[in-house]
Protein backbone atom coordinates (compact mmCIF):
# COMPACT_ATOMS: atom_id res chain seq x y z
CA UNK A 1 0.00 0.00 0.00
CA UNK A 2 3.00 2.52 0.75
CA UNK A 3 4.88 1.29 -2.29
CA UNK A 4 1.65 2.43 -4.57
CA UNK A 5 0.88 5.47 -2.70
CA UNK A 6 4.52 6.88 -3.15
CA UNK A 7 4.13 5.55 -6.74
CA UNK A 8 0.88 7.65 -7.06
CA UNK A 9 3.10 10.88 -5.54
CA UNK A 10 5.75 10.33 -7.55
CA UNK A 11 3.19 10.33 -10.90
CA UNK A 12 1.81 13.39 -9.72
CA UNK A 13 5.12 15.32 -9.06
CA UNK A 14 6.41 14.47 -12.19
CA UNK A 15 2.87 15.88 -13.96
CA UNK A 16 3.18 18.87 -12.23
CA UNK A 17 6.54 18.86 -13.51
CA UNK A 18 6.00 18.35 -16.68
CA UNK A 19 2.82 20.88 -16.86
CA UNK A 20 6.01 23.72 -15.57
CA UNK A 21 8.50 23.10 -17.89
CA UNK A 22 6.08 22.92 -21.01
CA UNK A 23 4.70 26.53 -19.93
CA UNK A 24 8.26 27.80 -19.45
CA UNK A 25 9.38 26.22 -22.42
CA UNK A 26 7.01 28.13 -24.66
CA UNK A 27 8.29 31.53 -25.93
CA UNK A 28 4.70 32.63 -26.40
CA UNK A 29 1.45 30.99 -24.54
CA UNK A 30 -2.01 33.18 -24.53
CA UNK A 31 -4.61 31.02 -23.40
CA UNK A 32 -6.85 33.47 -23.13
CA UNK A 33 -8.10 32.04 -19.33
CA UNK A 34 -8.22 35.93 -17.66
CA UNK A 35 -8.97 39.04 -19.47
CA UNK A 36 -7.44 40.26 -22.29
CA UNK A 37 -7.58 44.15 -21.16
CA UNK A 38 -3.88 45.57 -20.75
CA UNK A 39 -2.59 42.66 -22.09
CA UNK A 40 -3.72 43.00 -25.92
CA UNK A 41 -4.17 46.66 -27.14
CA UNK A 42 -7.32 47.27 -29.23
CA UNK A 43 -6.52 49.43 -32.67
CA UNK A 44 -7.96 53.26 -31.97
CA UNK A 45 -7.86 53.53 -35.50
CA UNK A 46 -11.50 54.58 -37.00
CA UNK A 47 -11.48 51.62 -39.71
CA UNK A 48 -11.35 48.90 -37.21
CA UNK A 49 -14.80 49.30 -35.51
CA UNK A 50 -15.46 45.23 -34.67
CA UNK A 51 -15.68 44.90 -30.54
CA UNK A 52 -13.65 41.83 -29.43
CA UNK A 53 -14.67 40.27 -25.99
CA UNK A 54 -13.50 37.38 -23.86
CA UNK A 55 -15.68 34.70 -24.42
CA UNK A 56 -16.48 30.64 -23.82
CA UNK A 57 -16.50 28.52 -26.68
CA UNK A 58 -19.78 26.76 -26.95
CA UNK A 59 -19.58 24.02 -24.94
CA UNK A 60 -16.88 24.28 -23.11
CA UNK A 61 -15.61 26.06 -20.19
CA UNK A 62 -12.75 27.21 -22.21
CA UNK A 63 -12.43 31.04 -22.84
CA UNK A 64 -11.11 32.68 -25.96
CA UNK A 65 -11.11 35.84 -27.57
CA UNK A 66 -14.10 36.89 -30.20
CA UNK A 67 -14.81 38.45 -33.00
CA UNK A 68 -18.62 39.78 -31.92
CA UNK A 69 -19.98 41.57 -34.74
CA UNK A 70 -20.59 40.73 -38.12
CA UNK A 71 -19.18 43.04 -41.13
CA UNK A 72 -16.73 44.56 -39.29
CA UNK A 73 -12.99 45.21 -39.56
CA UNK A 74 -10.77 44.67 -36.76
CA UNK A 75 -7.02 44.71 -35.19
CA UNK A 76 -6.10 43.84 -31.99
CA UNK A 77 -1.69 43.30 -30.89
CA UNK A 78 -0.03 42.04 -28.42
CA UNK A 79 3.89 43.09 -27.91
CA UNK A 80 6.44 40.48 -26.94
CA UNK A 81 8.69 41.28 -23.83
CA UNK A 82 11.06 40.85 -26.44
CA UNK A 83 11.63 40.48 -30.09
CA UNK A 84 12.03 37.13 -31.36
CA UNK A 85 14.78 35.86 -33.96
CA UNK A 86 13.29 33.30 -36.36
CA UNK A 87 17.07 32.37 -37.65
CA UNK A 88 18.89 29.26 -37.28
CA UNK A 89 16.54 27.22 -35.45
CA UNK A 90 12.89 25.99 -35.56
CA UNK A 91 10.24 27.66 -34.58
CA UNK A 92 6.59 26.68 -34.13
CA UNK A 93 3.53 29.03 -35.00
CA UNK A 94 0.37 27.57 -33.51
CA UNK A 95 -2.92 28.64 -32.51
CA UNK A 96 -6.32 27.52 -32.31
CA UNK A 97 -9.48 29.12 -33.81
CA UNK A 98 -13.63 28.13 -34.05
CA UNK A 99 -15.59 29.18 -36.84
CA UNK A 100 -18.83 28.70 -34.55
CA UNK A 101 -21.11 30.41 -37.24
CA UNK A 102 -19.09 29.47 -39.97
CA UNK A 103 -17.06 31.25 -42.79
CA UNK A 104 -18.50 32.14 -45.87
CA UNK A 105 -16.38 35.73 -46.11
CA UNK A 106 -13.78 37.11 -43.74
CA UNK A 107 -10.14 36.00 -42.57
CA UNK A 108 -9.07 34.11 -38.95
CA UNK A 109 -5.33 34.74 -39.50
CA UNK A 110 -2.58 36.02 -37.61
CA UNK A 111 0.50 38.74 -38.33
CA UNK A 112 3.32 37.94 -36.81
CA UNK A 113 4.74 41.83 -36.67
CA UNK A 114 8.47 42.96 -37.50
CA UNK A 115 9.65 45.61 -34.38
CA UNK A 116 8.18 48.97 -33.94
CA UNK A 117 11.02 50.65 -35.38
CA UNK A 118 9.66 49.42 -39.00
CA UNK A 119 7.24 52.30 -38.43
CA UNK A 120 4.11 51.24 -36.59
CA UNK A 121 2.30 51.66 -32.81
CA UNK A 122 0.06 49.28 -30.86
CA UNK A 123 -2.59 51.88 -30.96
CA UNK A 124 -2.57 52.40 -34.77
CA UNK A 125 -2.07 49.20 -35.22
CA UNK A 126 -3.74 48.08 -39.21
CA UNK A 127 -3.52 46.58 -42.69
CA UNK A 128 -0.47 48.47 -43.06
CA UNK A 129 1.77 47.75 -40.65
CA UNK A 130 4.66 46.23 -41.11
CA UNK A 131 4.50 42.14 -40.40
CA UNK A 132 7.23 38.98 -40.99
CA UNK A 133 4.66 36.47 -41.54
CA UNK A 134 1.46 36.12 -41.86
CA UNK A 135 -0.34 33.08 -41.09
CA UNK A 136 -3.88 31.29 -41.11
CA UNK A 137 -7.08 30.79 -42.51
CA UNK A 138 -8.61 32.88 -45.46
CA UNK A 139 -12.14 32.40 -47.20
CA UNK A 140 -13.66 34.74 -49.64
CA UNK A 141 -15.28 34.34 -53.04
CA UNK A 142 -12.61 32.15 -55.26
CA UNK A 143 -10.11 32.25 -52.07
CA UNK A 144 -10.39 29.07 -49.83
CA UNK A 145 -6.77 28.82 -48.12
CA UNK A 146 -4.84 28.22 -45.25
CA UNK A 147 -2.35 31.64 -46.40
CA UNK A 148 1.36 31.65 -45.23
CA UNK A 149 2.84 34.77 -46.69
CA UNK A 150 6.57 35.63 -45.74
CA UNK A 151 7.44 39.28 -46.18
CA UNK A 152 10.90 39.13 -46.97
CA UNK A 153 13.83 41.87 -48.05
CA UNK A 154 15.36 42.13 -51.16
CA UNK A 155 18.95 42.44 -50.47
CA UNK A 156 19.85 44.35 -53.43
CA UNK A 157 16.72 46.75 -53.99
CA UNK A 158 16.46 46.98 -49.86
CA UNK A 159 12.36 46.30 -50.66
CA UNK A 160 10.21 44.13 -48.76
CA UNK A 161 8.16 41.58 -51.03
CA UNK A 162 5.01 39.61 -49.78
CA UNK A 163 6.09 35.93 -50.93
CA UNK A 164 3.15 33.63 -51.21
CA UNK A 165 2.99 29.98 -50.68
CA UNK A 166 1.80 28.44 -53.60
CA UNK A 167 -1.09 25.92 -53.43
CA UNK A 168 -1.77 26.03 -49.56
CA UNK A 169 -3.84 23.51 -48.10
CA UNK A 170 -7.79 24.54 -47.68
CA UNK A 171 -9.89 25.65 -44.96
CA UNK A 172 -12.11 22.68 -43.15
CA UNK A 173 -15.47 23.64 -43.74
CA UNK A 174 -17.32 22.81 -40.31
CA UNK A 175 -17.96 25.04 -37.42
CA UNK A 176 -15.52 22.56 -34.94
CA UNK A 177 -12.41 23.82 -32.90
CA UNK A 178 -9.25 23.33 -35.58
CA UNK A 179 -5.36 24.16 -34.61
CA UNK A 180 -3.25 25.65 -37.33
CA UNK A 181 0.48 24.98 -37.02
CA UNK A 182 3.52 26.43 -39.31
CA UNK A 183 6.72 24.82 -38.45
CA UNK A 184 10.00 26.51 -39.77
CA UNK A 185 13.31 24.55 -40.15
CA UNK A 186 17.14 25.73 -40.40
CA UNK A 187 17.33 23.53 -43.14
CA UNK A 188 14.72 25.79 -45.05
CA UNK A 189 11.87 23.51 -44.67
CA UNK A 190 8.42 24.84 -44.09
CA UNK A 191 5.32 22.43 -43.21
CA UNK A 192 1.76 23.34 -42.32
CA UNK A 193 -0.23 21.37 -40.36
CA UNK A 194 -4.30 21.16 -39.84
CA UNK A 195 -4.96 19.82 -36.26
CA UNK A 196 -1.62 18.52 -36.07
CA UNK A 197 -2.01 16.48 -39.63
CA UNK A 198 0.76 17.35 -41.92
CA UNK A 199 -1.23 19.11 -45.04
CA UNK A 200 1.62 20.87 -46.93
CA UNK A 201 5.61 20.60 -46.83
CA UNK A 202 7.37 23.03 -48.78
CA UNK A 203 10.96 24.98 -49.17
CA UNK A 204 11.53 28.81 -48.99
CA UNK A 205 14.22 28.69 -51.60
CA UNK A 206 12.05 26.77 -53.90
CA UNK A 207 10.63 28.43 -57.07
CA UNK A 208 8.10 25.80 -56.83
CA UNK A 209 6.89 26.18 -53.41
CA UNK A 210 6.52 30.62 -53.17
CA UNK A 211 5.09 33.11 -55.79
CA UNK A 212 7.31 35.19 -56.67
CA UNK A 213 10.37 32.91 -55.55
CA UNK A 214 12.90 34.44 -53.18
CA UNK A 215 15.92 33.83 -55.16
CA UNK A 216 14.86 35.74 -58.27
CA UNK A 217 14.94 34.30 -61.99
CA UNK A 218 18.52 34.11 -63.23
CA UNK A 219 17.78 35.49 -66.27
CA UNK A 220 14.90 37.51 -67.78
CA UNK A 221 13.45 38.54 -70.87
CA UNK A 222 15.05 41.54 -73.14
CA UNK A 223 12.51 44.41 -72.15
CA UNK A 224 14.59 46.48 -75.47
CA UNK A 225 14.29 43.18 -78.11
CA UNK A 226 11.42 43.64 -80.38
CA UNK A 227 9.51 41.90 -82.99
CA UNK A 228 10.85 41.80 -86.82
CA UNK A 229 8.18 43.11 -88.57
CA UNK A 230 7.99 40.20 -91.18
CA UNK A 231 8.09 37.47 -88.19
CA UNK A 232 4.87 35.39 -88.82
CA UNK A 233 3.84 33.21 -86.20
CA UNK A 234 0.81 31.85 -88.14
CA UNK A 235 1.18 27.93 -88.00
CA UNK A 236 -1.57 27.39 -90.85
CA UNK A 237 -2.96 29.13 -93.42
CA UNK A 238 -5.98 29.22 -95.88
CA UNK A 239 -4.81 27.47 -99.09
CA UNK A 240 -4.43 30.32 -101.65
CA UNK A 241 -5.06 27.28 -104.94
CA UNK A 242 -7.90 26.26 -103.33
CA UNK A 243 -10.85 27.06 -105.29
CA UNK A 244 -15.06 26.87 -103.88
CA UNK A 245 -16.78 23.95 -105.81
CA UNK A 246 -19.43 25.57 -108.16
CA UNK A 247 -22.06 23.70 -106.78
CA UNK A 248 -21.20 25.51 -103.17
CA UNK A 249 -24.76 27.25 -102.21
CA UNK A 250 -23.68 29.80 -99.15
CA UNK A 251 -27.32 30.98 -99.37
CA UNK A 252 -28.87 27.54 -99.04
CA UNK A 253 -30.64 28.10 -95.52
CA UNK A 254 -29.94 26.01 -92.34
CA UNK A 255 -33.56 24.55 -92.47
CA UNK A 256 -36.66 23.89 -94.84
CA UNK A 257 -39.88 23.47 -94.62
CA UNK A 258 -40.93 19.30 -93.81
CA UNK A 259 -43.65 18.81 -97.27
CA UNK A 260 -43.39 15.42 -95.52
CA UNK A 261 -45.64 16.78 -92.60
CA UNK A 262 -48.86 16.26 -92.52
CA UNK A 263 -51.36 17.95 -90.38
CA UNK A 264 -52.71 15.77 -87.34
CA UNK A 265 -56.38 14.33 -87.31
CA UNK A 266 -58.46 16.49 -84.81
CA UNK A 267 -56.51 19.78 -85.60
CA UNK A 268 -58.65 22.30 -84.40
CA UNK A 269 -57.51 25.30 -86.91
CA UNK A 270 -60.57 27.68 -85.51
CA UNK A 271 -59.90 27.63 -81.78
CA UNK A 272 -57.50 30.34 -80.28
CA UNK A 273 -54.73 28.89 -78.39
CA UNK A 274 -56.45 31.39 -75.14
CA UNK A 275 -59.80 32.61 -75.06
CA UNK A 276 -61.16 35.20 -71.99
CA UNK A 277 -61.46 33.61 -68.71
CA UNK A 278 -65.60 33.24 -68.66
CA UNK A 279 -64.97 33.67 -64.27
CA UNK A 280 -63.47 36.82 -64.60
CA UNK A 281 -65.99 40.10 -63.70
CA UNK A 282 -64.73 43.78 -63.90
CA UNK A 283 -63.86 45.42 -60.91
CA UNK A 284 -66.21 47.49 -59.12
CA UNK A 285 -64.22 50.21 -58.88
CA UNK A 286 -63.12 50.17 -62.57
CA UNK A 287 -63.40 53.80 -64.34
CA UNK A 288 -63.55 53.13 -68.13
CA UNK A 289 -62.39 56.73 -68.46
CA UNK A 290 -59.20 56.22 -66.30
CA UNK A 291 -58.47 52.59 -66.89
CA UNK A 292 -59.86 51.98 -70.49
CA UNK A 293 -61.87 49.33 -71.44
CA UNK A 294 -62.03 46.08 -69.30
CA UNK A 295 -60.81 43.62 -71.27
CA UNK A 296 -61.32 39.85 -69.25
CA UNK A 297 -57.79 38.11 -68.45
CA UNK A 298 -56.76 35.07 -71.10
CA UNK A 299 -56.92 31.61 -70.17
CA UNK A 300 -55.39 28.25 -71.70
CA UNK A 301 -58.28 27.12 -74.43
CA UNK A 302 -59.59 24.23 -72.56
CA UNK A 303 -60.76 22.68 -75.61
CA UNK A 304 -56.94 22.57 -76.93
CA UNK A 305 -56.39 20.35 -74.19
CA UNK A 306 -58.01 17.28 -75.59
CA UNK A 307 -57.12 17.86 -79.29
CA UNK A 308 -53.48 18.02 -80.79
CA UNK A 309 -53.44 21.53 -81.20
CA UNK A 310 -55.33 24.31 -81.74
CA UNK A 311 -54.96 27.56 -84.57
CA UNK A 312 -53.59 28.01 -88.14
CA UNK A 313 -51.43 24.90 -88.40
CA UNK A 314 -48.28 25.00 -90.02
CA UNK A 315 -45.73 22.38 -91.71
CA UNK A 316 -42.71 21.91 -89.05
CA UNK A 317 -39.34 22.74 -90.35
CA UNK A 318 -36.32 19.86 -90.76
CA UNK A 319 -32.40 20.35 -91.56
CA UNK A 320 -31.36 21.51 -94.83
CA UNK A 321 -29.53 18.61 -96.90
CA UNK A 322 -28.32 20.83 -99.35
CA UNK A 323 -26.98 23.34 -96.51
CA UNK A 324 -23.25 23.77 -96.34
CA UNK A 325 -22.81 27.17 -95.13
CA UNK A 326 -20.15 29.96 -96.24
CA UNK A 327 -17.00 28.82 -98.21
CA UNK A 328 -13.37 28.80 -96.64
CA UNK A 329 -10.44 27.62 -98.18
CA UNK A 330 -8.63 24.60 -96.22
CA UNK A 331 -5.77 25.46 -94.01
CA UNK A 332 -2.25 24.36 -94.75
CA UNK A 333 0.74 24.23 -93.48
CA UNK A 334 2.65 27.94 -93.52
CA UNK A 335 5.72 28.12 -95.33
CA UNK A 336 7.33 30.92 -93.63
CA UNK A 337 5.88 29.72 -90.58
CA UNK A 338 8.69 30.84 -87.64
CA UNK A 339 7.35 29.87 -84.62
CA UNK A 340 5.72 32.10 -81.48
CA UNK A 341 8.33 35.05 -81.30
CA UNK A 342 9.52 35.41 -77.69
CA UNK A 343 12.24 38.25 -76.86
CA UNK A 344 15.85 36.85 -76.04
CA UNK A 345 16.82 36.20 -72.71
CA UNK A 346 19.58 38.42 -70.61
CA UNK A 347 20.70 37.68 -67.43
CA UNK A 348 18.25 39.72 -64.61
CA UNK A 349 20.48 42.58 -63.05
CA UNK A 350 18.36 41.86 -59.96
CA UNK A 351 19.18 38.61 -59.69
CA UNK A 352 20.97 37.45 -56.91
CA UNK A 353 21.66 34.14 -54.33
CA UNK A 354 20.91 33.18 -50.42
CA UNK A 355 21.50 30.05 -48.74
CA UNK A 356 18.41 31.32 -46.28
CA UNK A 357 15.85 33.59 -45.51
CA UNK A 358 16.24 36.67 -43.69
CA UNK A 359 14.00 35.86 -41.41
CA UNK A 360 13.05 39.72 -40.00
CA UNK A 361 12.63 39.34 -35.93
CA UNK A 362 9.31 39.25 -34.60
CA UNK A 363 7.87 41.80 -31.86
CA UNK A 364 4.15 41.21 -31.44
CA UNK A 365 1.59 39.20 -32.67
CA UNK A 366 -1.05 40.71 -34.42
CA UNK A 367 -5.09 40.11 -35.48
CA UNK A 368 -6.12 42.28 -38.22
CA UNK A 369 -9.10 40.83 -40.39
CA UNK A 370 -12.30 42.11 -41.83
CA UNK A 371 -14.88 39.62 -41.95
CA UNK A 372 -18.50 38.74 -42.70
CA UNK A 373 -19.24 36.53 -40.30
CA UNK A 374 -19.22 36.95 -36.17
CA UNK A 375 -18.61 34.25 -33.62
CA UNK A 376 -14.70 33.91 -34.88
CA UNK A 377 -12.76 32.50 -31.34
CA UNK A 378 -9.04 32.71 -31.63
CA UNK A 379 -7.39 30.61 -29.14
CA UNK A 380 -4.16 29.11 -27.20
CA UNK A 381 -1.94 31.05 -29.49
CA UNK A 382 1.68 29.50 -29.34
CA UNK A 383 5.05 30.29 -30.39
CA UNK A 384 7.88 27.78 -29.76
CA UNK A 385 10.89 26.25 -30.64
CA UNK A 386 10.51 22.82 -29.85
CA UNK A 387 7.67 20.80 -32.19
CA UNK A 388 6.91 18.18 -29.19
CA UNK A 389 5.87 21.08 -27.40
CA UNK A 390 3.41 22.35 -29.58
CA UNK A 391 2.32 18.59 -29.96
CA UNK A 392 1.37 18.54 -26.18
CA UNK A 393 -0.54 21.78 -26.13
CA UNK A 394 -2.78 20.27 -29.08
CA UNK A 395 -3.23 17.12 -27.08
CA UNK A 396 -4.29 18.44 -24.09
CA UNK A 397 -5.85 22.39 -25.22
CA UNK A 398 -7.27 21.57 -28.19
CA UNK A 399 -7.90 17.53 -28.83
CA UNK A 400 -10.29 17.09 -25.89
CA UNK A 401 -12.46 19.82 -27.02
CA UNK A 402 -11.95 18.74 -30.69
CA UNK A 403 -13.73 14.89 -29.79
CA UNK A 404 -16.40 16.71 -27.33
CA UNK A 405 -17.65 18.98 -30.49
CA UNK A 406 -17.25 15.74 -33.19
CA UNK A 407 -19.50 13.34 -30.75
CA UNK A 408 -21.95 16.57 -30.25
CA UNK A 409 -21.87 17.46 -34.44
CA UNK A 410 -22.61 14.07 -34.89
CA UNK A 411 -25.79 13.85 -32.54
CA UNK A 412 -27.28 16.65 -34.15
CA UNK A 413 -26.55 15.15 -37.60
CA UNK A 414 -28.47 11.77 -36.11
CA UNK A 415 -31.26 14.06 -34.38
CA UNK A 416 -32.06 15.54 -37.39
CA UNK A 417 -32.36 12.39 -39.95
CA UNK A 418 -28.86 12.73 -41.47
CA UNK A 419 -26.46 9.49 -41.52
CA UNK A 420 -24.42 8.77 -38.83
CA UNK A 421 -21.63 10.96 -40.11
CA UNK A 422 -18.75 9.78 -42.60
CA UNK A 423 -17.36 6.24 -42.24
CA UNK A 424 -13.33 5.54 -41.55
CA UNK A 425 -13.23 4.91 -45.14
CA UNK A 426 -15.35 7.56 -46.32
CA UNK A 427 -12.87 10.00 -44.18
CA UNK A 428 -10.31 8.48 -46.16
CA UNK A 429 -11.55 9.25 -49.36
CA UNK A 430 -11.98 12.50 -48.73
CA UNK A 431 -8.85 12.99 -47.17
CA UNK A 432 -7.39 11.39 -50.61
CA UNK A 433 -9.95 14.56 -52.67
CA UNK A 434 -8.54 17.01 -50.46
CA UNK A 435 -5.03 16.49 -51.85
CA UNK A 436 -6.23 16.29 -55.40
CA UNK A 437 -7.77 19.29 -55.16
CA UNK A 438 -4.54 20.77 -54.15
CA UNK A 439 -2.68 19.34 -57.12
CA UNK A 440 -1.13 22.22 -59.12
CA UNK A 441 -2.74 21.44 -63.00
CA UNK A 442 -6.12 21.67 -61.06
CA UNK A 443 -5.73 24.96 -59.73
CA UNK A 444 -8.39 26.49 -61.73
CA UNK A 445 -10.63 24.25 -60.62
CA UNK A 446 -9.47 24.28 -57.07
CA UNK A 447 -12.84 26.40 -55.56
CA UNK A 448 -14.89 24.57 -57.42
CA UNK A 449 -13.62 20.83 -56.90
CA UNK A 450 -13.35 22.17 -52.93
CA UNK A 451 -17.06 22.78 -53.08
CA UNK A 452 -18.08 19.42 -54.39
CA UNK A 453 -15.96 17.79 -51.27
CA UNK A 454 -17.62 19.79 -48.61
CA UNK A 455 -21.25 19.37 -50.02
CA UNK A 456 -20.30 15.24 -49.97
CA UNK A 457 -19.08 16.05 -46.21
CA UNK A 458 -22.19 16.86 -45.35
CA UNK A 459 -24.16 14.67 -47.24
CA UNK A 460 -22.41 11.74 -46.90
CA UNK A 461 -25.15 9.40 -48.94
CA UNK A 462 -23.96 11.69 -52.12
CA UNK A 463 -20.05 10.18 -52.10
CA UNK A 464 -20.32 8.50 -55.08
CA UNK A 465 -21.85 11.12 -56.98
CA UNK A 466 -18.78 13.46 -55.59
CA UNK A 467 -15.98 11.06 -56.51
CA UNK A 468 -18.00 11.06 -60.10
CA UNK A 469 -18.13 14.28 -60.19
CA UNK A 470 -14.15 15.19 -59.22
CA UNK A 471 -13.43 12.51 -61.68
CA UNK A 472 -14.98 14.22 -64.76
CA UNK A 473 -12.86 17.16 -63.62
CA UNK A 474 -9.85 15.61 -63.76
CA UNK A 475 -10.49 13.53 -66.76
CA UNK A 476 -11.58 16.89 -68.30
CA UNK A 477 -8.32 18.54 -67.35
CA UNK A 478 -6.10 15.69 -68.61
CA UNK A 479 -7.67 15.74 -71.98
CA UNK A 480 -7.37 19.02 -72.41
CA UNK A 481 -3.75 18.80 -71.42
CA UNK A 482 -3.11 16.05 -73.53
CA UNK A 483 -4.71 16.61 -76.15
CA UNK A 484 -5.48 20.41 -76.07
CA UNK A 485 -3.50 21.08 -79.41
CA UNK A 486 0.15 20.86 -80.07
CA UNK A 487 2.22 23.61 -78.55
CA UNK A 488 3.42 25.86 -81.11
CA UNK A 489 7.36 26.27 -81.07
CA UNK A 490 8.53 29.35 -78.83
CA UNK A 491 11.70 30.72 -81.03
CA UNK A 492 13.84 33.12 -80.07
CA UNK A 493 14.12 36.29 -83.00
CA UNK A 494 18.11 36.87 -81.57
CA UNK A 495 20.87 34.47 -82.09
CA UNK A 496 23.20 36.47 -79.93
CA UNK A 497 22.86 38.07 -76.46
CA UNK A 498 22.88 41.81 -76.17
CA UNK A 499 23.43 44.12 -73.32
CA UNK A 500 20.17 45.27 -71.95
CA UNK A 501 19.47 48.68 -69.91
CA UNK A 502 17.68 48.76 -66.31
CA UNK A 503 14.83 45.46 -66.80
CA UNK A 504 12.47 45.07 -64.35
CA UNK A 505 13.06 42.76 -61.34
CA UNK A 506 11.46 39.59 -61.41
CA UNK A 507 10.34 40.15 -57.48
CA UNK A 508 7.63 42.14 -57.80
CA UNK A 509 6.01 43.83 -54.51
CA UNK A 510 3.79 40.62 -53.59
CA UNK A 511 0.38 40.14 -55.45
CA UNK A 512 -1.86 42.74 -53.52
CA UNK A 513 -3.40 39.54 -52.48
CA UNK A 514 -4.94 41.34 -48.78
CA UNK A 515 -5.96 43.83 -51.34
CA UNK A 516 -7.94 41.43 -53.63
CA UNK A 517 -9.76 39.61 -50.73
CA UNK A 518 -10.81 43.16 -49.70
CA UNK A 519 -12.48 43.50 -52.82
CA UNK A 520 -14.27 39.90 -52.46
CA UNK A 521 -15.83 40.77 -48.99
CA UNK A 522 -16.93 43.77 -50.02
CA UNK A 523 -18.68 41.96 -52.77
CA UNK A 524 -20.07 39.35 -50.41
CA UNK A 525 -21.28 42.54 -48.04
CA UNK A 526 -23.59 43.44 -51.50
CA UNK A 527 -26.47 42.36 -52.23
CA UNK A 528 -26.58 39.05 -54.22
CA UNK A 529 -28.28 39.09 -57.40
CA UNK A 530 -30.73 37.19 -58.47
CA UNK A 531 -29.84 34.21 -60.40
CA UNK A 532 -32.15 33.61 -64.06
CA UNK A 533 -34.51 30.89 -64.07
CA UNK A 534 -33.42 28.08 -66.84
CA UNK A 535 -36.83 26.88 -68.26
CA UNK A 536 -36.44 24.04 -70.34
CA UNK A 537 -38.64 23.29 -73.53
Amino acid sequence: MTSQLLLLMFVMIASFSFQIRSSSDAIVYESFEESFEGRWIVSEKDDYSGVWKLSKSEGHDDHGLLVSEKARKYAIVKELDEALSLKDKTIVLQYEVRLQNGLECGGAYLKYLRPQEAGWKAKEFGNESPYSIMFGPDKCGSTNKVHFILKHKNPKKGEYVEHHLKFPPSVPSDKLTHVYTAILSPDNELRILVDGEEKKKANFLSSEDFEPPLIPAKTIPDPNDKKPEDWDERAKIPDPDAVKPDDWDEDAPLEIEDEEAVKPEGWLDDEPEEVDDPEATKPEDWDDEEDGEWEAPKIDNPKCEAAPGCGEWKRPTKKNPAYKGKWHAPLIDNPNYKGIWKPQDIPNPDYFEIEKPDFEPVAAIGIEIWTMQDGILFDNILIADDEKLAESYRLTAWKPKFDVEKEKQKAEEAAEGLSDGLSAFQKKIFDVLYKIADLPFLNAYHPQIIDIIEKGEKQPNITISVIVSIVVIVLTVLFKILFGGKKRAVVNNSETSTPAAAAESSNNQGSGEEKEDENEKEDAAAPPRRRPVRRDN
